[in-house]
């Protein structure tokens, strides 16, 4: 942490016991009336910014720092309390929770609502305005108003803030989400480049326009007003057999526009969390949302499958996940991948939804030649009595495939003291991958 920021952190908490001092004295006093933060005034930091660009107001800005005080300050609301009843006594107006591990007040929407209305009711009605999904905090995933426990009122949920934002401004970073149950996607990266990338003429032209609309979308949305004219995200489906490139072209197209990608695999979320696909999904979704991930769907056909008949309660529980995940699909502002190895095994109503479909042929007989040669590690050589051409022609298999015996020569070639890939280790991998496919050599 910067020392400007450091040092403005001090003067909002600063700010926020005085307000809280003051509120505490004079509850019914107006809000007009309290102490106000003179954001102009702050240190330079990722705090300041975000309170200017969002143009947030006294009120919002109270809350931005309540929900800050557990990670800065949780002795706060306790301090400011002892200030002005230093003998106790109860302050059910206040709000807070008390956490398992966390010894100070915990802030909950009351007190929020108290911090901005004091006891004023019709101040504070009107303030539950910066709790609802329009409020600029809310909307922007900064901050969350948690669901209370059962039967108690919507304001004594916990008020908190976004883990991100809680990394981002303390930090100044945002650590990269990890893979787990309530976040099924794994971020994926390549150190390849447009021209290892191995395609046929027709599909390289369509993976363009998803370049070119990865890099010029935003703008002609913001700059030509075409936000209530044309759709906001694009859905596009991969579809074609295994190792024929769809997971690298997902991993260059983030490359080279500067985005993320994050893998989900479909048939792992569905088939160990049943029933908790929908919740995942959306955690997923939302954290997305306004942030220019790629999200790749693997394994789509896991979840996009033609339909059956519903039999049961699974299979209808199936179909509505299935409509949550299409809800969604067409409400993603960025670019939704799906990846599947047939075409036919996804259900004609959903490839209706995308906006492009890509065929990822198997390499032909140049593209083969292309793969066997540029697949070869640098220092590395083919024997001169293999013939590519040959081999190329002889052996229809995909790039992954070709990948797999390249490998596996190399290491043969390293055991031998040598950097020659030599025939009759090509013919040993390629048999090997012949073998696994369960296909006669």
């Amino acid at each position: 942490m910067s020392k400007n920021q450091s040092l403005g952190f001090d003067t909002v908490m600063l700010h926020l016991q005085e307000l809280v001092i003051w509120r505490l004295k004079h509850p019914k006093l107006s809000f007009e009336k309290a102490p106000q933060l003179d954001s102009q005034a702050l240190p330079d930091s990722l705090l300041k910014q975000l309170i200017i660009v969002l143009e947030l107001d006294p009120a919002e800005i109270a809350i931005l720092l309540l929900v800050l005080v557990p990670n800065l300050s949780p002795e706060l609301l306790k301090f400011c309390v002892n200030q002005v009843y230093p003998d106790g006594g109860e302050l059910p107006e206040l709000g807070g929770i008390q956490g398992k591990n966390h010894r100070g007040i915990l802030p909950t929407a009351e007190t929020a609502l108290f911090l901005i209305a004091g006891v004023n009711i019709d101040a504070k009605v009107q303030s539950w305005q910066y709790f609802d999904k329009h409020s600029k905090l809310i909307t922007n995933k900064i901050i969350q108003l948690e669901k209370p426990e059962k039967n108690e009122p919507k304001m004594s949920g916990s008020l908190v803030l976004d883990p991100e934002y809680t990394s981002l401004l303390i930090t100044g970073n945002i650590p990269e989400p990890e893979l787990s149950i309530e976040f099924p996607a794994s971020k994926i990266e390549t150190q390849l480049t447009w021209d290892d990338l191995v395609l046929n003429a027709e599909t390289r032209q369509e993976i363009r326009d998803l370049e070119i609309w990865l890099k010029h979308n935003e703008t002609l949305q913001q700059k030509h007003d075409t936000t209530n004219r044309f759709k906001r995200g694009y859905r596009v489906l991969f579809h074609g057999p295994p190792g024929t490139g769809k997971t690298l072209t997902a991993s260059l197209l983030g490359k080279y526009t500067d985005r993320e990608v994050y893998r989900i695999d479909l048939s792992t979320v569905v088939s160990k969390y049943i029933g908790e696909t929908e919740k995942n999904l959306a955690k997923l979704f939302d954290k997305a949302q306004y942030k220019k991930w790629i999200l790749f769907f693997d394994e789509a056909d896991a979840i996009f499958g033609k339909r059956t008949q519903v039999r049961d309660a699974h299979d209808k529980y199936a179909n509505q996940e299935v409509s949550y995940l299409l809800q969604r699909l067409e409400e993603h502002p960025g670019l939704v991948i799906l990846a599947s190895n047939f075409k036919n095994n996804i259900d004609a109503a959903f490839t209706r939804r995308f906006q492009a479909l890509v065929y990822f042929a198997p390499p032909g007989y140049q593209e083969r030649i292309e793969l066997w040669k540029k697949t070869l590690p640098k220092k590395f050589k083919y024997a001169q009595e293999i013939d590519l051409k040959t081999i190329a022609k002889t052996y229809d298999i995909t790039g992954a495939h070709i990948t797999n015996v390249i490998h596996y020569c190399c290491l043969q070639a390293l055991n031998q003291d040598s950097l020659t890939i030599t025939s009759k280790n090509l013919i040993a991998g390629l048999k090997r991958e012949y073998k696994k496919e369960e296909k006669m050599f």
